[in-house]
């Protein structure tokens, strides 16, 4: 295993406990069970269904997989969903809440830019969400790998914070340019990258996925903005403000990347 890799996996070892904490409460797993659509964001979930009407008896794979919750969300709605994460801990205490749900997932550990394990013309569709492509330092190796592993006529679909964002800081009053779209990394101790849209797609197209469509979407509410405010509560005239070009620029700015795929 890589240097970095392993920096990574020993990260979210160490954080899996609070993470699970976080993104496995029962608030959070019963919004999802109530409304399996909820884990995703709504252009990505438009774009899922223009493609996918029905996920029943689905043969899926969300490498990558994180928080599970689109994992949690697609075997609720009838998929057979195989959850890849690199992180073990991850991925046990994802199978937890899938035991508590009654639903039939299968866990493998694995590395996305690997996908070991896992055999090839395997999956009708395969979905990776927000926050994967900054852990990747192989882009090719990822894609060439996710296309292995789809059958023939498979769709793939990415959900992504927008490279467009990436050369700004997390400032909702003014732009502040940190650094070069250009500059890819990595950064943060070797183990994080700001891929730039040429990057993800050339990537794409190098592994023989054929790119079908593109979408770009804007944060949907003010919600969006909250991680920033570390949860307290705020005004109505914050909200407002926050939602508004003139008061926080980076509302003019696509916050999200979706791309679909097929094989």
């Amino acid at each position: 295993m890589k240097q970095n890799v392993k920096k990574i996996r020993d990260e979210w070892t160490n954080d899996a406990a609070a993470y699970a904490l976080d993104n496995h409460s029962d608030e959070v797993i019963n919004k999802i069970v109530v409304d399996p659509s909820s884990a995703f964001h709504k252009t990505t979930w438009e774009v899922i269904l223009s493609t996918i009407p029905s996920f029943d008896g689905l043969k899926l794979c969300v490498p990558s997989s994180g928080d599970n919750h689109a994992v949690f969300a697609f075997a609720l709605m009838g998929a057979k969903v195989t959850s890849c994460d690199i992180t073990e801990k991850q991925l046990e205490n994802a199978a937890i809440v899938a035991d508590r749900l009654n639903l039939n997932i299968d866990f493998i550990c694995s590395d996305t830019m690997q996908l070991d394990n896992i055999e090839s013309n395997e999956f009708d569709f395969v979905y990776t969400s927000n926050g994967v492509h900054v852990w990747i330092d192989d882009l090719e190796s990822m894609y060439r790998n996710i296309f292995r592993i789809m059958k023939n006529d498979a769709v793939y679909i990415m959900f992504e914070v927008h490279p467009f964002c990436r050369p700004f800081a997390d400032d909702t009053s003014k732009l502040i340019v940190e650094k070069s779209y250009n500059e890819t990394g990595p950064f943060k101790d070797g183990t994080r990258y700001h891929w730039r849209i040429q990057d993800i797609m050339n990537a794409m197209i190098k592994s023989d996925l054929n790119i079908t469509r593109v979408a770009e979407a804007f944060a949907p509410d003010y919600t969006y903005w909250e991680n920033w405010w570390e949860k307290i509560e705020i005004s109505e005239v914050e909200k407002a403000r926050l939602m508004d070009h003139k008061t926080n620029p980076m509302v003019a700015l696509p916050q999200t990347l979706i791309l679909s795929a097929k094989k």
